[in-house]
């Protein structure tokens, strides 16, 4: 039997939604979506004592505290977070994504968006989906970055895009083609 381009593809899209239905995260309720996305940012702030200094400047933050991908030469990404406005719980997103190329293994990680303006904010509330890449400017800070923030970073972008607590075996992380959803989490 002749290996095809078609069937490779099929073996490997088959192959990739099993890895990642293996390891992708239950549906949490809102209590428990909640709690994870405080408890995330609080294990940044230890973490990265610097991100409290952005947080305070931010006029919201978007935490996704288990965001899991998986990749088999196709790629895959999700997870659900919580913006948090003045301390408070505003509303719940999910954050997804797709890739190809050459790539294979799986991770969870957190990120952390801090909203810097209020204009980034209303984009995230009143569009439809945000593509990340598209709208407000995002400005990527590793931990050493983040580590080494002072308030005169604050003028570089609108959004600040902190990951962490990653595990796994994949190499990198990447925003691009990246899609962030408001959602309505069962109670």
């Amino acid at each position: 039997m002749e290996l095809t381009r078609r069937s490779l593809s099929i073996a490997t899209l088959s192959a990739t939604a099993l890895a990642f239905a293996k390891i992708a995260p239950a549906n949490a309720s809102v209590e428990e979506l909640n709690h994870d996305s405080f408890a995330a940012l609080e294990r940044l702030f230890a973490d990265v004592p610097n991100t409290k200094v952005i947080a305070a400047d931010a006029k919201g933050i978007l935490i996704f505290p288990r965001i899991v991908s998986a990749a088999i030469g196709v790629g895959g990404q999700s997870g659900d977070g919580t913006l948090i406005v003045n301390k408070h719980v505003f509303a719940h997103y999910n954050f997804s994504g797709g890739s190809v190329g050459l790539q294979l293994g799986a991770q969870t990680y957190s990120y952390a968006l801090f909203f810097m303006t209020e204009s980034s904010l209303n984009y995230l509330e009143t569009s439809s989906g945000w593509s990340i890449g598209s709208g407000p400017s995002v400005v990527a800070l590793d931990k050493s970055a983040a580590t080494s923030w002072t308030a005169a970073g604050a003028s570089a972008g609108d959004v600040y895009a902190v990951p962490f607590n990653g595990t796994g075996l994949m190499a990198s992380l990447s925003l691009e083609g990246t899609k962030i959803t408001r959602i309505h989490p069962s109670s």
